[in-house]
């Protein structure tokens, strides 16, 4: 598009954009009113979800488009500013707006390897691919493997791995909009995810790319204000400060520390409460590691002899007229007693595992790599252990972001190599206004919760734990372990994923902002997701059904077999996320180690290293994917296998293994074969080198 008319389109979209925000504004303003005049927090929660949805749909219908180059890269005519907004918004998926400050309230210190490894991702992302794709000028990351390496089987192997990688990422969405739902419209998890997928899929249906793209730049405005909000208000409330990255870190900090130093002292009041807790899960640890020595050492056997003695606990409270609770916790231990030996085995483990967490004292938020032993030998062992891991887990999510397809695909949309550029800078700042300020709300309302919910009566426990307890179980449950009728933190069990969106009915908010916080969490998880299926379905529809069934497909059924193929997979999407197959935060980390393990490498050496070939590239991604995969399977706890981990690396970090071997294959693989032809040469002076002519063969041969 020619220089004036690009400005002037630049300079229209931020009028629009304006008086987009000054109408949110407004609107949520007028909720503020309908609350003070009593309409009631359901109806509010509905009015959010819906009204949110209508926009984006709005937006989609009126960008739908029959045009190709729309549809999958919005005709390469948005702005540097607006692609960093819409990238923002890609890349502020459920796994950054919920599961982020969830994380580093659980985690403290350690969930910083989030943070770092995030941002630092997207300098690779500059410095080695975006200006390099954008300059190729093709649809998707596949389209580069076929053109590059030639044939159809590097492109084969890249559409696999961005089928799964984007598949694994978009189920951990769908999961936040069924939390969402579930929680402010009263819908069961189930239904919530299918009703927030009818949220996602009019984004992206009828206008692809260009549609996802002006609908996520309206998505960012969302979100950001919805995170802000929130932890400026908690600020001003506990330090008086309306700056949560200085207040949290200069008062509510040390108070947390302090706090959690009385919690450890069994010579305090609360210490000694929380050691009564303690002891209890201790119990239950040592019961549940006693049940697998007798699994062991009984197998079949000891499970008949055990589900008899609950049997006989059973029928003696019944005759000595026992507590109806007591004789209803019995008897459902009965239903619930594994038959299988192997069921019970990996529930017993679970129970173990979970127990001894609560049986160990309180973690310093603000110490690096907190572990306990019972040796000094034992803590510097698991202090190293913790080290390890937090660096393979920087080191995956960098490089998993520089290769993560509906990232790169985003660079594609602009209008040059230039802006291309500088759209990676206007991504980096919408991204860190957001991750500057989740540590902040992470300690505050660690803070609101030790000084406000624990020693608390649970005659007088607040609404909010009973509204999230009836969502689900695991991310908000308190019972009276001790019986004394004292709130505990040992008590306490809060899923990361509620962090975020509890946050201001935890701080006593009105109810108008919950519904904002959750139209921003809505905003985050359908934006990043609508990338993601897109990513599918065009890697689908463009590099599989027009690149090797049907290159002469008319444009018309090339796109009705696009949008097909998205409601496919989003319907299958949203049936395993109903499944409830692993937190946010596991789903996606296990996205980024795919993606690292199977694209980097071949994209990193196939833009600067001309020698690299065909084979290299089949070898190096099929090698990197197949040991990432293979790692996760039998180290992840979902699959029931636990094998042992390889230098003691979590499987949230597999890619720590695929991403050397990925290098090894490209390097071996096209050193053991001739080195590509003359036309792959040019194409790679063209993508590296600015005004370069060289490559024109090479890009008409995969198609424009």
């Amino acid at each position: 598009m020619a220089g004036p008319i690009q400005a002037q389109f630049a300079t229209s979209l931020k009028k629009y954009y304006s008086f987009y925000t000054g109408g949110f504004i407004a609107f949520v303003v007028v909720a503020g009113v309908l609350e003070q005049l009593g309409v009631s927090n359901k109806a509010l929660g509905y009015l959010f979800f819906f009204a949110t949805i209508l926009l984006y749909a709005g937006i989609g219908f009126m960008s739908k488009t029959a045009d190709v180059a729309e549809y999958y890269v919005a005709g390469r005519r948005v702005p540097a500013l607006f692609n960093g907004m819409a990238a923002g918004a890609d890349w502020m998926s459920a796994a950054s707006f919920i599961g982020l400050a969830g994380t580093l309230y659980l985690s403290g210190y350690d969930g910083l390897a989030f943070v770092m490894g995030w941002t630092g991702g997207y300098c690779l992302v500059a410095l080695f691919l975006a200006p390099y794709l954008r300059k190729f000028g093709q649809f998707t990351i596949p389209d580069f493997l076929g053109a590059r390496y030639g044939g159809n089987i590097p492109r084969t192997i890249g559409v696999f791995a961005a089928v799964l990688c984007s598949f694994t990422y978009v189920i951990a969405q769908i999961y936040g909009v069924g939390i969402i739902t579930a929680r402010f419209t009263g819908l069961e998890f189930g239904v919530g995810v299918f009703v927030g997928l009818a949220g996602i899929l009019v984004c992206s249906f009828l206008g692809g790319m260009k549609a996802v793209t002006w609908t996520q730049v309206a998505q960012y405005i969302i979100l950001i204000f919805a995170y802000m909000i929130p932890v400026v208000w908690l600020s001003v409330k506990h330090t008086g400060n309306p700056v949560p990255q200085i207040s949290a870190y200069t008062t509510a900090l040390p108070k947390v520390s302090a706090l959690e130093k009385e919690f450890n002292d069994k010579t305090t009041p609360k210490g000694a409460a929380e050691e009564s807790v303690r002891a209890i899960f201790h119990e239950r640890a040592t019961a549940a590691e006693d049940r697998l020595k007798g699994l062991d050492a009984g197998g079949a056997a000891y499970l008949v002899d055990e589900k008899k003695k609950l049997q006989a606990r059973v029928s003696e409270l019944k005759v000595a007229s026992a507590d109806v609770r007591a004789i209803d916790a019995a008897e459902r231990a009965v239903r619930h007693f594994p038959i299988d030996p192997a069921v019970a085995r990996a529930a017993w483990i679970n129970d173990r595992e979970a127990a001894t967490a609560r049986a160990g004292p309180v973690k310093a938020h603000a110490e690096p790599f907190p572990v306990s032993g019972n040796t000094p030998e034992e803590v510097d062992k698991a202090r190293g252990i913790a080290k390890k891991n937090f660096l393979a887990l920087i080191l995956c999510l960098m490089v998993g972001t520089a290769a993560l397809p509906h990232i790169l695909m985003r660079y594609y949309t602009t209008p040059s190599v230039k802006e291309a550029r500088t759209s990676v800078t206007w991504s980096l700042f919408f991204i860190f206004l957001l991750y500057f300020t989740a540590p902040a709300l992470a300690i505050l309302v660690k803070f609101e919760v030790y000084s406000h919910l624990v020693g608390s009566s649970f005659t007088d426990l607040p609404a909010w734990v009973s509204n999230w307890a009836a969502v689900d179980k695991t991310l908000m449950n308190i019972a009276d372990i001790n019986k004394d009728g004292i709130v505990q933190l040992a008590e306490i069990v809060i899923g990361g994923d509620l962090i975020v969106l509890a946050t201001p009915e935890i701080a006593g908010l009105p109810y108008v902002i919950s519904g904002l916080v959750a139209a921003g969490g809505l905003a985050a998880a359908l934006s990043t997701a609508d990338g993601l299926l897109l990513t599918i379905a065009n890697a689908l529809s463009h590099d599989v059904y027009y690149k090797m069934i049907d290159p002469a497909a008319p444009t018309t059924r090339r796109l009705v077999v696009s949008k097909a193929l998205l409601l496919v997979v989003a319907l299958l999407a949203a049936y395993v996320t109903s499944l409830k197959p692993g937190d946010i935060l596991a789903l996606v980390g296990a996205a980024f180690s795919l993606a690292a393990s199977a694209f980097f490498p071949a994209l990193v050496l196939g833009i600067f290293w001309k020698r690299a070939n065909q084979l290299g590239a089949i070898l190096g991604m099929a090698a990197g994917l197949l040991v990432c995969i293979y790692y996760m399977v039998v180290t992840y706890p979902l699959f029931g296998i636990n094998a042992p981990k390889w230098w003691d690396i979590n499987p949230i970090s597999a890619g720590i293994f695929g991403i050397p071997v990925g290098f090894i294959g490209v390097i071996i693989g096209s050193l053991l074969s001739p080195a590509p032809g003359r036309e792959v040469e040019e194409l790679v002076d063209h993508v590296r080198y600015p005004n370069q002519a060289g490559g024109a063969r090479a890009m008409g041969a995969s198609g424009t």
